[in-house]
C-alpha cells in the first residue's frame, strides 16, 4: 500500500517525518525548490484503507510512506476577466461570479503532488488543525482526487509535533472537517466581494486628491474596525483636559518604622478645593486621629490561568514591545520543531487526562527552572513536601474550550535558543510551570481610622509563600510593613495637609492594548488578530510613536482622513466600527459549528454590505472634501 502524506509548510514535513521514521527516511527534491520528499515504510491499521485494503490479513499494515507539504494556501480566488480592475463598476463584484484556480506560487506545489499521488492508495492530511488548515487540506484533497478519483483521502488531527501525539494521529485518523472548510470558503468569499469592491472605489475616487501614482488605498472588513479602535483611543486622548482635584494627605510617625504610613482617605479626592479645605479643618480640630478597626486575613495571588494565544502576544508584548504578529511567528517555528503546542487557540482549559507530570519532568533539567520543577515533581507523586518547597496543584480551569487544542504549553525541553526565540519560549515554560503550582500566600493587615468625622485607611502585606512566582518571575508581590496598631489607638498624625493633584490623560494605545479590544469585540479570530494589526501599519493607516521601550500607536492623516469621512455618512459609519464584523465572524462560527450554510451567510452578508456601498458611492464626494479639507494628503505624498 501507498500512503501520500502532506504538511501545511515544509518543515513541519520534515519534523512528522523524522517522528514517523524514527529518522529512518531518505529524501528527495520536489517540483517546488522549498519542499521536500521523504519516503519511509510505517505500519498503518488495516481498516483505515478501506476497500484498498485485502480482506482477509494482519491488523496492521505495512505501507510506503512518501512525507512532503505545500506551503499554505494553493488556490486562489479572483474574478474573471470582465471584472478586472477598471473593467466594471465595482459595484458589480458584490454578485459577480468567483474564480478559483492554482495560485502561480503553488504551480510547482501542484506538479509535485500530482506525480506522487500517481499509485498512491491513501492520502493523509496533515496540516495545522484549525480551520484555516481544514481548508488548505481541502484544497491538496481536491487537486489529489482529480488526479486519482478512488483515492481514500483522511485527515490526522495533532496539537504537538510530539511523537507520541504523532503516532497516535496515525492510528486514529478521520475525515475532514467540510464545516470547517466551508466556514473559510464563506469567509475568503466575502472578504475578496466586499474588500475589492471598496478598495476599487476608494482607490478610484481618492488617489487623484492625493496626487500620488500607483497608490491602492485599501479596505478590508477587519483593517476598517482595527483602525477605528485607534482612532477613537487617539481621540480620547486628545480631547482630555487636565482636571485639578484635591485630597487631605493624613500620615503616621512612630519610632518603630523609618518611614511614615500614609492614611488613604476614603474619598480619594475631591474637584471642589472650598470643601476639601472645610472637611480638612475639622480633621485638625479634632487633633488626634483613631482607630476604629484593624482587621488581618489571609490573602492570596492567584497562578496565572493556562495560556490561550490572545493572552500570549497580549501579555508577551507588554513585556517585551515585540510586536503581536512576531510573537506568534516565533511560537508556530517553536511548534513546528516540537517545543511548543500547537500556539493558535482559544482553549484555557486541559482535559481530564492530561499528562502534567509527563511534561513536567521534562523541564527537571533546566539550569534556571529544573530544582523548582523536581520539588512540583516530588509533591505530586506524593513525596512529604519540605517547608517552602514547591507543592504541586492542577492548573486551574478557565472558561474557554474550542474542543480544537488545549492551551499552549512546552512539549520539550528547549536549549541553545535565539534571544527572542527564547523569550516566547521561557514565558510559554514558566507559565506552564507556574500553573501547575498553588497560589501565592499571605496576610493583609487593613487599619481603619476616624478623624474630625471623615475617615482614613492603609494595609500591610506580609507574603507567607511567593509558591508558582519563584517560577513565573514576570510578577513580583512584595511584604510592606506598617506599625502595630490597636482598635480605640488615638494618634496624632505627623502629617496633616491639603495637597492638590491633576487627572491625566489616558495613554496612547499598545498593541497589546488593540490585541485585547479586538479579542473583546469580535474583530478577527485568536489566529488572524495579529495580521490585521500588522496591515493597518502595512498600509500607513497607523504607525507607532516609541515613549522609553514602548510602541505606542496613533492613526496617520490619511488613517484619520479616511475614518472622519466615512462618519460623514450616516450609514457607512459602521465599516469603522467592530459590530458587522463581529456579526460576520459569529456567522462564520455557527457554519463550522454546522448550524448555518455557508451560502445563505453569503448571501445576507452581501446584502448588507451592498447598501452601504450603494451610499458611500452616492455621496463619496463628502469623504473627498473631508480629506482635502483638512490637508490629510500632504503626509502621504512624502510616502508615494
Amino acid at each position: 500500500m501507498r500512503v501520500l502524506c502532506v504538511a501545511e509548510k515544509p518543515s513541519m514535513a520534515k519534523s512528522l517525518a523524522q517522528i514517523l521514521s524514527h529518522g529512518s527516511y531518505t529524501n528527495r527534491p520536489g517540483r517546488d525548490k522549498y519542499c521536500r520528499n521523504y519516503d519511509f515504510a510505517y505500519k498503518l491499521p488495516r481498516h483505515v484503507f478501506g476497500s484498498h485494503a485485502p480482506s482477509v490479513g494482519p491488523s496492521m499494515i505495512s505501507a510506503e510512506i512518501t512525507f512532503t507539504s505545500v506551503r499554505g494556501h494553493m488556490m486562489e480566488l479572483d474574478f474573471p476577466e470582465e471584472y478586472r480592475w477598471g473593467k466594471c463598476n465595482p459595484s458589480a463584484l458584490f454578485q459577480a461570479p468567483i474564480t478559483t484556480s492554482i495560485s502561480k506560487e503553488a504551480e510547482k506545489l501542484a506538479q509535485n503532488l500530482s506525480a506522487e499521488v500517481r499509485g498512491s492508495d491513501m492520502l493523509i492530511i496533515w496540516t495545522d488543525c484549525d480551520r484555516e488548515g481544514e481548508n488548505i487540506g481541502y484544497e491538496v484533497a481536491q487537486h489529489c482526487l482529480s488526479k486519482r478519483r478512488n483515492l481514500v483521502v483522511k485527515r490526522a488531527r495533532f496539537s504537538a509535533v510530539i511523537a507520541d501525539q504523532i503516532h497516535r494521529a496515525c492510528m486514529n485518523l478521520v475525515d475532514l472537517d467540510l464545516h470547517a472548510v466551508h466556514a473559510v470558503d464563506a469567509r475568503q468569499q466575502i472578504d475578496l466581494r466586499i474588500g475589492a469592491a471598496f478598495t476599487r472605489l476608494q482607490t478610484a475616487r481618492l488617489v487623484p486628491l492625493l496626487h500620488v501614482d500607483r497608490m491602492v488605498i485599501s479596505y478590508g472588513p477587519c483593517q476598517f474596525p482595527t483602525l477605528g479602535f485607534v482612532v477613537d483611543h487617539y481621540r480620547r486622548v486628545q480631547a482630555f483636559v487636565p482636571e485639578p482635584f484635591w485630597f487631605i494627605d493624613l500620615r503616621h510617625k512612630t519610632d518603630t518604622h523609618s518611614s511614615a504610613v500614609e492614611f488613604i482617605w476614603d474619598r480619594k479626592h475631591l474637584f471642589d478645593e472650598h470643601i476639601v479645605k472645610i472637611l480638612h479643618g475639622r480633621c485638625k480640630e479634632a487633633v488626634e486621629a483613631q482607630v476604629t478597626c484593624v482587621q488581618c486575613r489571609p490573602t492570596s495571588k492567584r497562578k496565572p490561568s493556562p495560556l490561550t494565544t490572545v493572552e500570549l502576544q497580549k501579555n508577551l508584548s507588554r513585556l517585551t514591545g515585540m510586536a503581536p504578529k512576531k510573537i506568534l511567528d516565533l511560537a508556530e517555528a517553536l511548534y513546528q520543531r516540537g517545543l511548543l503546542s500547537y500556539p493558535r487557540t482559544e482553549t484555557d482549559q486541559y482535559d481530564n487526562d492530561f499528562d502534567f507530570v509527563g511534561l513536567l519532568d521534562k523541564q527537571r533539567q533546566d539550569a534556571q527552572w529544573g530544582a523548582l520543577v523536581s520539588e512540583l515533581c516530588a509533591s505530586a507523586a506524593g513525596a512529604t513536601v519540605a517547608p517552602g518547597a514547591l507543592k504541586y496543584e492542577r492548573p486551574r480551569n478557565g472558561r474557554k474550550n474550542d474542543k480544537a487544542h488545549p492551551p499552549i504549553h512546552p512539549t520539550a525541553h528547549a536549549n541553545d535558543l535565539r534571544a527572542d526565540e527564547k523569550k516566547v519560549y521561557d514565558y510559554v515554560t514558566r507559565r506552564f510551570l507556574a500553573s501547575c503550582a498553588t497560589d501565592a500566600l499571605g496576610e493583609e493587615t487593613k487599619v481603619c481610622i476616624e478623624m474630625g468625622g471623615e475617615t482614613f485607611h492603609t494595609s500591610g502585606l506580609f507574603v507567607k509563600d511567593t509558591a508558582y512566582m519563584k517560577l513565573f518571575t514576570y510578577e513580583h508581590w512584595s511584604n510592606k510593613s506598617i506599625p502595630e496598631y490597636r482598635e480605640r489607638q488615638r494618634f496624632r498624625p505627623s502629617t496633616l495637609t491639603v495637597k492638590q493633584g491633576c487627572t491625566s490623560a489616558p495613554k496612547l494605545l499598545t498593541e497589546a492594548d488593540l490585541v485585547h479590544l479586538m479579542d473583546k469585540h469580535g474583530i478577527g479570530t485568536d489566529a488572524t488578530i495579529a495580521e490585521h494589526i500588522k496591515k493597518v501599519m502595512d498600509r500607513q493607516y497607523v504607525v507607532t510613536q516609541k515613549q522609553g521601550n514602548t510602541n505606542y500607536l496613533l492613526p496617520s492623516t490619511l488613517g484619520m482622513g479616511l475614518v472622519e469621512g466615512y462618519e460623514g455618512l450616516d450609514t457607512s459609519q459602521q465599516l469603522c466600527k467592530p459590530k458587522l464584523r463581529h456579526d460576520t465572524e459569529t456567522q462564520l462560527g455557527l457554519i463550522s459549528a454546522a448550524q448555518r450554510t455557508k451560502d445563505d451567510t453569503i448571501t445576507e452578508c452581501m446584502e448588507e454590505y451592498k447598501k452601504i456601498y450603494d451610499v458611500v458611492e452616492r455621496d463619496f464626494d463628502r469623504i473627498g472634501r473631508a480629506l482635502k479639507e483638512n490637508e490629510w494628503s500632504q503626509e502621504f505624498e512624502a510616502h508615494a
